[in-house]
């Protein structure tokens, strides 16, 4: 997985269901060039930690939006699958009305080609930051059992966005509205004075 950063994301063409339910059976990851993509992988329809997640993607979606960001989940279960799931309410089991594209990985080269696929059964639960030129520029795999959080996702776009505009890099624990660190010896002082002055 850590060889996809900096490196062009894997395209791949598939059939998803987008948010209108319809079947997009020419859905290509290229198509988003321009934008920026939020990519996540899960590991099945119909489970635990799953919902939970994609729900939390879908309630932050105008975030996303706003960003210029395109968010895609993916799993190994069928186009069918994923609208039989969203066609049941979250008070059932299911995840209702999602707005986002969910892509049928049924032959599981997706999730080998980003490195997620486990014990050649499911995805773990992988997201991946593509640029608007189809570059990853960050990727976090978490094992199955532990959810993500989509504000950390929402922090790294913006981080990029920043980074893209100022050319200051982003040091640990950054937020949209700080400051930003300049990539030279000086900034690294600079940046470390201020630091010290908090301790």
């Amino acid at each position: 997985m850590n060889y996809l950063v900096a490196a062009e994301a894997p395209d791949f063409t598939a059939t998803a269901v987008m948010g209108d339910n319809s079947f997009n059976t020419n859905f290509k990851l290229s198509d988003y060039r321009g934008k920026y993509v939020v990519l996540f992988f899960y590991p099945l329809d119909f489970t635990f930690v799953c919902p939970s997640e994609i729900l939390a993607f879908d309630e932050s979606l105008e975030e996303f939006n706003e960003r210029g960001a395109q968010v895609v989940g993916v799993s190994v279960d069928s186009h069918y699958t994923h609208l039989a799931w969203k066609k049941t309410s979250p008070d059932k089991g299911g995840i209702g009305k999602i707005r986002y594209p969910l892509v049928a990985d049924m032959n599981k080269s997706i999730a080998r080609a980003y490195g997620v696929l486990y014990n050649e059964e499911v995805a773990l639960r992988g997201l991946f930051l593509i640029d608007k030129n189809g570059v990853v520029r960050h990727a976090l795999v978490n094992d199955l059992s532990l959810g993500r959080n989509v504000n950390e996702a929402l922090r790294m776009v913006d981080a990029l966005k920043f980074h893209e505009l100022k050319g200051d890099v982003c040091p640990a624990n950054w937020q949209q509205g700080d400051e930003g660190m300049k990539p030279t010896s000086e900034g690294v002082v600079n940046y470390l004075a201020k630091y010290a002055k908090k301790q």
